[in-house]
């Protein structure tokens, strides 16, 4: 066993420890922190294969916005676990059978690709051909699959603007101001000019 097989195999047995610490943990925010964990170690993993650009925007993306986002939401809300865990043995085996199918799914891929790996030849990796795979990839994204990545972008767009329709509400405590009436507002309606003397006479001594 090399090197690079030893941390392949103890990036995994991180990975499936701390995923299994998400689900189990008892404190919302636990889960978040683990499931950072699994973000990194799978970010090694990514590196193991020399995948560089995949790694680092999983961690920037994943653990820079996105659970750092979640962190602060779950620390914000005040989540109360005893109402939660009130159906957990209610609904329990249909999540089990759910599992139970999800796993034969897995293992009928996994080990379909083990057997039909064995039979196919062994292709150059990026290092051997001097290519960049961030660049590689860039070009891949934007010429063949762009119909597709404009389509996501445009469905993210809508649930983006979605989330902000559904979340806003008119609230009659709060007082907003109209751009309309700012920009349509006349100097003559705000300020009004009082002509006045500039000098006064002094009032005599015996006279207030």
């Amino acid at each position: 066993m090399d090197v690079k097989t030893a941390l392949f195999y103890v990036f995994a047995a991180i990975i499936l420890f701390a995923a299994f610490r998400v689900v189990t943990a008892r404190n919302p925010v636990h889960a978040v922190l683990f499931l950072v964990l699994t973000f990194f170690q799978t970010s090694m993993i990514w590196m193991l294969l020399k995948a560089e650009f995949l790694a680092i925007s999983l961690v920037l993306v994943y653990v820079g916005a996105v659970m750092v986002l979640f962190l602060f939401v779950v620390m914000m809300l005040d989540i109360r676990m005893d109402g939660i865990r009130e159906g957990f043995w209610k609904h329990f085996p249909m999540a089990a059978l759910i599992g139970v199918f999800i796993i034969f799914e897995m293992s009928a891929v996994l080990m379909g690709g083990f057997s039909a790996g064995e039979e196919t030849a062994v292709l150059p990796t990026v290092v051997d051909m001097k290519i960049s795979n961030t660049k590689e990839l860039g070009k891949l994204l934007y010429t063949q699959y762009l119909y597709p990545l404009e389509i996501a972008a445009a469905l993210l767009l809508v649930g983006m603007i979605s989330a902000i329709a559904l979340t806003l509400r008119q609230r009659k405590d709060v007082k907003a101001l109209d751009p309309a009436d700012q920009v349509s507002v006349r100097a003559a309606d705000r300020l009004v000019i009082v002509k006045m003397a500039t000098t006064q006479a002094a009032p005599l001594e015996g006279k207030a």
